[in-house]
């Protein structure tokens, strides 16, 4: 039995893996990594994928952060710089719940004129007038940024906006949770510890969150474990992320163009890994956004149990050149034809329909 096997049975007999033995799985086989990775995915039901019928809404592009990686922000002043009033935002969710929908991800940049009463209101009005839609929005850099503006402690800042109607907050803003990355690619934004501290008082004032990595650019294969170790350590304490979502840099129209976009294989083995590292995170998300369905498709026999939501637009990711738009039905025909059991879930993971075979209320083109 050579090292990998020894790792692969360590973990399958429900072991922890340290962080020598995740930098080895890079190097073991790769059919070998998903078939490990497979027998340890939880799932809501047999062979079920799920998925969420949700939107984002990108309130503003304004940002005084700047990150080499993003090619979506601009400063304040430009001709390009935007903010959505209210009203636009209250209609887009409307379409979304004349869509059947559950969820909004609201996210924008760090914008330095808009005050935290310009949030609140925001997630009130939407849970006041859709109270069936749950509000999954505002990264921890963004609530960082809201509370030393307002001089409102964050405990206290979370329970104010969980009394609005926010139900979760995204896992924007991880990157790699290792210093020496966030200083060469996002030096102004939060550090990896204040990341992690952000949501751990969201976890304890009873909002759940996701968590993040974007990866295959300066990180090394030893920081993207270090990262995924410093979610498990939190998770231990809060129980707090619901999901964690991994994706690969894309460097298209950024500071950091001349980075070679990781492939397929990478991004494969590092679900697989993902899954075999965080034995506390239940749900991972396929990218099917930035990786392609069909990759997506075959994740989901590398660890991932979940497909992320439908997307009527996302001006975060249209610069890089990624345009794409997705409904209910997409989702469906992704998953049954990767072979599984198409599933739609709320935020809270919780089932709301099984599409089966046999389901004749949905006809798929």
């Amino acid at each position: 039995m050579n090292s990998h096997q020894q790792i692969l049975r360590k973990r399958l007999a429900g072991e922890r893996l340290t962080l020598e033995e995740g930098v080895e799985l890079f190097s073991c086989d790769l059919l070998d990594l998903g078939m490990a990775a497979q027998k340890l995915t939880p799932r809501v039901s047999p062979r079920a994928v799920t998925f969420v019928v949700d939107r984002n809404i990108s309130y503003t592009n304004v940002c005084t952060i700047g990150c080499d990686f993003c090619a979506f922000h601009c400063p304040p002043g430009s001709p390009e710089a935007f903010v959505l009033p209210l009203g636009v935002i209250l209609r887009k969710v409307q379409e979304l719940a004349d869509e059947g929908g559950t969820q909004v991800l609201i996210q924008g940049g760090i914008h330095p004129d808009l005050e935290l009463d310009d949030y609140l209101a925001m997630v009130r009005a939407i849970h006041e007038k859709f109270p069936q839609i749950q509000i999954h929005s505002f990264s921890a850099i963004e609530m960082d940024v809201l509370s030393k503006k307002s001089g409102v402690e964050l405990p206290d800042l979370f329970r104010m906006f969980k009394a609005a109607g926010l139900n979760s907050l995204p896992g924007g803003g991880a990157e790699i949770l290792v210093e020496r990355v966030r200083q060469k690619i996002s030096p102004k934004k939060i550090s990896a510890e204040r990341w992690l501290e952000v949501m751990a008082m969201a976890h304890e004032a009873g909002l759940k969150t996701t968590a993040t990595m974007v990866f295959g650019h300066i990180e090394t294969k030893e920081e993207r474990i270090v990262h995924l170790l410093k979610l498990r350590e939190l998770q231990d304490k809060t129980n707090g992320f619901r999901s964690f979502i991994p994706w690969s840099f894309i460097s298209t129209n950024t500071a950091m163009q001349g980075i070679r976009s990781t492939g397929g294989d990478d991004y494969l083995r590092t679900v697989a890994i993902s899954r075999m590292m965080l034995d506390n995170i239940e749900h991972i998300q396929a990218g099917w956004l930035t990786e392609g369905m069909k990759l997506a498709q075959i994740a989901l026999a590398f660890g991932c149990d979940d497909v992320g939501g439908t997307l009527i637009e996302d001006k975060v990711l249209e610069p890089t050149g990624i345009k794409v738009t997705t409904r209910r039905e997409d989702l469906i025909r992704l998953i049954r034809d990767a072979g599984f059991v198409p599933v739609q879930r709320n935020t809270d993971y919780e089932v709301l329909k099984t599409f089966d075979e046999a389901d004749e209320r949905i006809h798929l083109k």
